[in-house]
C-alpha cells in the first residue's frame, strides 16, 4: 500500500511520472501473493478515503485505473466498496449543485446559510471506513447552514438519516495575526476553537473544552496542532513544549510570522491505517457464511471435510482451523448445525 500511496498523491506524482503504470502493476501484484487480501483491502480503503476526502489524489482516472486492475486480479467483491466510494463522490457533486439551486430559490437566498460558503458531501455508510462520531457545540452560523441542508435533504428522501462527521469537515477562517491577514484552512473542530479568539482574549483549556463540547483528550490534541506544531497560531502558557498542560491558557500569537496568505493546518492524527476489529468481524461473518453454504449443499460432513472445504472457498484470507472450529461451535449454539449423536466429529445441517 505504501507504494500505491506515493503514486496516487498529487504531491508525489512527479517522482513517478516516468512510468506510473508500471508501479500500479507492481502494487496490484501484491494482494494476489499473500493470504490476507481482506487486510490489504481494509488498508487500501482507508488510504483511498483520505485521498478522496482531502483531495490529495493525483486524479480520479488514476484511482479508477488502480481499482480496475485490483478488480481483475482479486474479483468484484474485493473492489465493490472502493467503486462505491468513487461513485459517492460523483453523486455528491450533483447533490451539492441541487442544494445551491435550492438555496438560490429561498426567500433569504444564500444568506439563509448564515453568510458562509457551505457545502456537504454525503457518503454511504457501508462503503467508507468507520469514523468516530463526536458531537460538538457548533457555531451559530454552522448550525444555521446545517439546518438548511437538513430541510433540503429531507424533501428529497425521508428514509435516510444523516450523521455528521465533523472531524472530516473543513473550514476556511480569515484571521489577522501580527498585522498580517491569513486564510487558515482547518477542520471543523479546529475552526470552533479559533472562533473563540475573535479578539485578544485568553482562554484556558477548561473554557475551550466547555465551549466546544469536546472531551479533554481530543481538545488537547487539537490545541497541539494550533500551539506546538509547525504553525503556532496560538501561544500557550507553561514550559512544556511537547504537551498541553491541564491548566494551560491560550492567546492569539501576535508574533506569528508566515509569508503565505493561505495556511493549511493539519488535523490531529487519530485514525489507524486499518480497523483490526472490523477485519476480524468481517472474517467471522465470511467463515460462517461459507460453513452454512457448504452444509446446506452437503447436509452432512465430518469436521475435517468441512474445514477443508471452508479453506477452499475463502479466497481473500486463510483462517486458522481453530477459528473455523470456533465459528462452527457458534453456529451449533444458534442451531444452524448439530453434531451427529452417533459420531461427535460429524455435523448435520438443520434446515
Amino acid at each position: 500500500p505504501r507504494h500505491r500511496q506515493v503514486l496516487l498523491r498529487r504531491a508525489d506524482v512527479v517522482v513517478l511520472r516516468s512510468d506510473p503504470e508500471e508501479v500500479r502493476r507492481a502494487v496490484v501484484r501484491q494482494p494476489g501473493r499473500g493470504s490476507d487480501k481482506d487486510l490489504f483491502a481494509e488498508i487500501y480503503r482507508n488510504q483511498l478515503s483520505k485521498r478522496l476526502l482531502y483531495e490529495t489524489s493525483a486524479s480520479e482516472d488514476a484511482e479508477k485505473s488502480m481499482i480496475a486492475k485490483l478488480k481483475m486480479k482479486c474479483g468484484a467483491q474485493f473492489t465493490s466498496k472502493l467503486e462505491g466510494m468513487i461513485n459517492d463522490l460523483s453523486l455528491a457533486g450533483d447533490l451539492i449543485k441541487e442544494f445551491r439551486e435550492h438555496c438560490d430559490h429561498l426567500d433569504e437566498g444564500r444568506s439563509a446559510l448564515g453568510g458562509i460558503d457551505f457545502s456537504v458531501t454525503v457518503l454511504t455508510t457501508g462503503f467508507w471506513p468507520s469514523y468516530q462520531v463526536q458531537d460538538a457545540n457548533l457555531h451559530p452560523q454552522m448550525q444555521k447552514a446545517i439546518q438548511v441542508f437538513h430541510n433540503f435533504y429531507n424533501m428529497r428522501t425521508q428514509h435516510r438519516r444523516l450523521q455528521w462527521i465533523h472531524s472530516l469537515g473543513q473550514a476556511s477562517i480569515q484571521g489577522k495575526l501580527n498585522n498580517r491577514r491569513h486564510d487558515l484552512i482547518v477542520n471543523s473542530y479546529q475552526a470552533l476553537i479559533l472562533l473563540l479568539f475573535t479578539k485578544d482574549e485568553s482562554h484556558d483549556l477548561a473554557f475551550i473544552q466547555n465551549a466546544t463540547g469536546l472531551d479533554q483528550q481530543l481538545t488537547k490534541k487539537l490545541m497541539m496542532t494550533l500551539t506546538i506544531s509547525k504553525y503556532k497560531i496560538l501561544t500557550k502558557s507553561g514550559g512544556d513544549t511537547k504537551a498541553i498542560e491541564d491548566d494551560a491558557t491560550f492567546t492569539p500569537n501576535d508574533s506569528f510570522q508566515c509569508p503565505h496568505r493561505k495556511i493549511k493546518i493539519p488535523p490531529p492524527t487519530t485514525e489507524e491505517t486499518h480497523n483490526k476489529e472490523r477485519v476480524e468481524e468481517d472474517r467471522s461473518i465470511a467463515i460462517e457464511a461459507a460453513i452454512v453454504r457448504i452444509m446446506k449443499m452437503r447436509r452432512t460432513l465430518s469436521h475435517q471435510q468441512l474445514v477443508t472445504e471452508v479453506l477452499t472457498q475463502l479466497s481473500t484470507f486463510k483462517p486458522n482451523p481453530k477459528l473455523i472450529k470456533q465459528r462452527i461451535e457458534h453456529l451449533i449454539d444458534r442451531e444452524y448445525l448439530e453434531r451427529d449423536p452417533n459420531q461427535a466429529s460429524t455435523y448435520r445441517y438443520l434446515a
